[in-house]
């Protein structure tokens, strides 16, 4: 797959019948204002559900965090529905409307065009001993990472083969460009640019001061087999902050970019930079320096 032939950024006109709304759980407001919502796209004559994700829906609307939709992206890229995110509390990095922009930002999708960005995905499978686990997807990021009390992890990792080093670290980031922001960011990785195609691998507390990030293309593959120092050691591997499996002594798991984009509707009113500098202050009092 040409990850290069596939626009990172299009404008087009949505033909919208069927929508998902997808409340964060276990909080009122979300729900009250997806019950909002739901009666103003079912007076302009769009189908609602909730809480439901198949085939033939034209727009699924996130009403919460990143987290939130987080949790759809894998169901989303899979069926190739644009997905817009509605954010219910601080602005998100994915979840970028408020309230307030809300109803203008549907109303624009039912009669013009929008902006849809096509935001890659990983797929990480494990391999365990002969078994082969089946693909599981991430927007933001796949990572291998220690038990608290478990000594450094030893993590032998190739691209397409070649070995790159064996790590020695508290575990090891595999960030899509959108997951740049996320725990990459965090653990002292680059930020990059949601319309590049890379995958960014970033040492955890390395050992050693050289273990540096290190962005790869993405069109590679990543394997990183688990290299413990006793018998009853285990890797822990997180997909998009989620615990999928546990790595024992000689366990490759296998990191490649995922067929499918995710679709996001963006805002009109707010680009990329504009979110990094609200988000990392970029640009506030405290970070200008003497003159």
């Amino acid at each position: 797959m040409s990850y290069a032939a596939t626009p990172f950024r299009v404008a087009r006109k949505l033909d919208i019948h069927r929508v998902a709304l997808i409340p964060k759980k276990d909080e009122q407001r979300p729900r009250e204002f997806a019950d909002t919502l739901g009666r103003w796209l079912r007076h302009r004559g769009v189908e609602v559900c909730e809480n439901t994700i198949c085939a033939d829906l034209d727009l699924i609307v996130v009403l919460g965090g990143d987290g939130t939709l987080l949790h759809i992206a894998e169901a989303a890229a899979r069926h190739s529905i644009p997905v817009l995110g509605i954010n219910m509390g601080n602005l998100g990095f994915l979840t970028e409307l408020t309230e307030a922009e809300t109803l203008p930002a549907l109303e624009r999708l039912l009669t013009s065009e929008v902006t849809i960005e096509n935001r890659l995905m990983l797929r990480a499978r494990l391999h365990s001993q002969g078994d082969h686990a089946t693909y599981r997807y991430a927007l933001n990021d796949v990572v291998i990472t220690k038990n608290v009390l478990d000594r450094l992890l030893n993590l032998s990792t190739t691209a397409d083969g070649q070995l790159i080093t064996t790590y020695r670290a508290d575990g090891l980031i595999f960030s899509s460009p959108t997951g740049s922001t996320a725990y990459n960011l965090s653990a002292g990785g680059p930020l990059v640019y949601p319309g590049l195609a890379t995958i960014t691998v970033t040492p955890i507390c390395p050992f050693m001061l050289g273990s540096r990030p290190i962005i790869l293309p993405a069109d590679m593959t990543i394997a990183t087999r688990y290299q413990a120092t006793g018998s009853n050691e285990r890797a822990q591997v997180i997909i998009d902050g989620q615990p999928f499996w546990e790595m024992a002594d000689g366990d490759q798991l296998e990191i490649k970019t995922a067929r499918h984009f995710l679709r996001l509707v963006v805002s009109s009113s707010r680009d990329y930079f504009a979110i990094l500098r609200n988000k990392l202050h970029w640009g506030s009092p405290e970070q200008v320096g003497p003159r």
